[in-house]
């Protein structure tokens, strides 16, 4: 049994899938992260310290801006090194909207489990003290304002990149893999030309 697994698995041909990774853009991490009037809505609902998008846009631009300025770097370094910043502050934005996302469901599944009466174990605990379902939906509101937050540092960071580099910001991509030519193909192809 041994060598037939063995035959079968040597008789299939390896194949090695590239997996194709989603560029993380902007508009990806907004669309993920709650919006202002949604920010606004969690922290009057929840008691929770508002979120100053404008000011964190606005501290995120001068940050970058300062720290630019003092670089010594040609444009194109800069360009190269703006990229990868921004890169950063658009990611931990789409992360914190997917995290944010997570914890809303969550919230919900606990509190719709604390609605079915048969179920002991998802019953308030002892009075005075918040539920597991009431804490998770604190957790989801907190985790709301925060990717609000990031994704106006974002908002920030891609206004800086255009005003610095004159371009707008568009996350990378590494340039695709084509397929090696061998030696001996080449070698052909070029013959082909004559001479």
């Amino acid at each position: 049994m041994a060598n037939k697994t063995r035959t079968q698995t040597a008789a299939k041909p390896a194949t090695r899938t590239a997996q194709v990774r989603q560029s993380i853009t902007l508009e990806l991490a907004i669309a993920v992260c709650p919006n202002s009037g949604l920010a606004d809505n969690l922290s009057r609902t929840f008691g929770l310290e508002p979120v100053d998008t404008a000011g964190i846009r606005e501290a995120t631009e001068e940050h970058l801006a300062l720290a630019a300025k003092s670089l010594p770097l040609s444009e194109k370094a800069l360009e190269m090194h703006l990229q990868r910043i921004v890169g950063a502050y658009v990611s931990s934005a789409h992360g914190a909207g997917q995290f944010y996302s997570n914890k809303v469901t969550q919230a919900r599944e606990l509190t719709m489990k604390l609605a079915n009466e048969d179920r002991d174990e998802d019953r308030d605990g002892v009075s005075g003290f918040e539920s597991r379902a009431e804490r998770a939906r604190i957790f989801a509101a907190e985790m709301g304002l925060q990717a609000h937050a990031l994704v106006a540092a974002a908002e920030g960071a891609v206004s800086t990149y255009a005003h610095l580099t004159g371009s707008e910001w568009k996350p990378y991509e590494a340039p695709s893999q084509a397929p090696t030519v061998s030696r001996a193909s080449a070698t052909a192809q070029m013959g082909a030309f004559g001479g």
